[in-house]
């Protein structure tokens, strides 16, 4: 499947507007179907489904993360492909961005307040409600968003908000045969891949390989601070 027909099919629910930095993690949309072996030692190779990351540094940082993964589960890496018993392809990537509008209640003629925004009576995760995302249409916000609300809106914040997914699907070497396909989706304000990428990964494997069929809501923490 194509980025654009990836990032199309992503229908993104309020929370899953991840904030570059964000102090309250990586929220994702992570979706499974699987009929895993149980882990007993079965070999596993890892490929880029995009030959252009075949061989790539950037692309071998990610699978590196996916086989730390693999391993601490029970699986072991093989010397190569015609040893291994299951095949690992990844896929990923990240749209151009679309702008999004974010309007404050304030209180019109009360304007030293600038808009009560930053005291909680807007919602930080208005950009929910999408029925689309990128070239799709938008649905309607949520929260704190009449135009009527405290004497009208008198503060407007612009942001650019990027679209990510990760595909993972694992195949049999034996008879070719589906065992896991996986994609976790997010959305944020970073178009980093060294950024989206590795967090998507960790959504993908928390609680892996997970219940065939279900798409679930997954916060991948922060990282700790230094010095903490």
């Amino acid at each position: 499947m194509s980025l654009s027909r990836k990032l199309l099919a992503f229908v993104a629910p309020a929370a899953l507007l991840a904030l570059g930095g964000c102090a309250t993690g990586f929220p994702a949309q992570v979706s499974r179907f699987q009929q895993m072996p149980a882990p007993a030692g079965q070999s596993f190779v890892i490929q880029a489904a995009d030959a252009r990351d075949r061989g790539g540094i950037e692309f071998g940082q990610y699978a590196d993360l996916v086989r730390r993964h693999l391993v601490a589960l029970g699986y072991a890496e093989a010397p190569g492909a015609a040893a291994a018993n299951l095949v690992v392809t990844l896929d990923y990537g990240v749209d151009h961005g679309r702008q999004q509008i974010e309007r404050r209640p304030g209180f019109g003629s009360w304007g030293g307040w600038g808009g009560l925004g930053a005291y909680g009576f807007h919602n930080p995760y208005r950009f929910g409600g999408y029925r689309g995302f990128g070239r799709f249409a938008t649905g309607g916000y949520w929260g704190w968003d009449d135009p009527f609300f405290f004497g009208g809106f008198n503060q407007v914040d612009v942001r650019t908000v990027y679209s990510s997914f990760l595909d993972m699907d694992i195949k049999r070497t034996a008879d070719g045969k589906s065992v896991f396909e996986g994609t976790a989706k997010a959305h944020s304000a970073s178009d980093r891949l060294q950024t989206v990428v590795p967090n998507l990964i960790e959504a993908l494997f928390t609680g892996f390989p997970g219940n065939s069929g279900e798409t679930v809501r997954i916060t991948v923490p922060p990282p700790p601070r230094q010095g903490r």
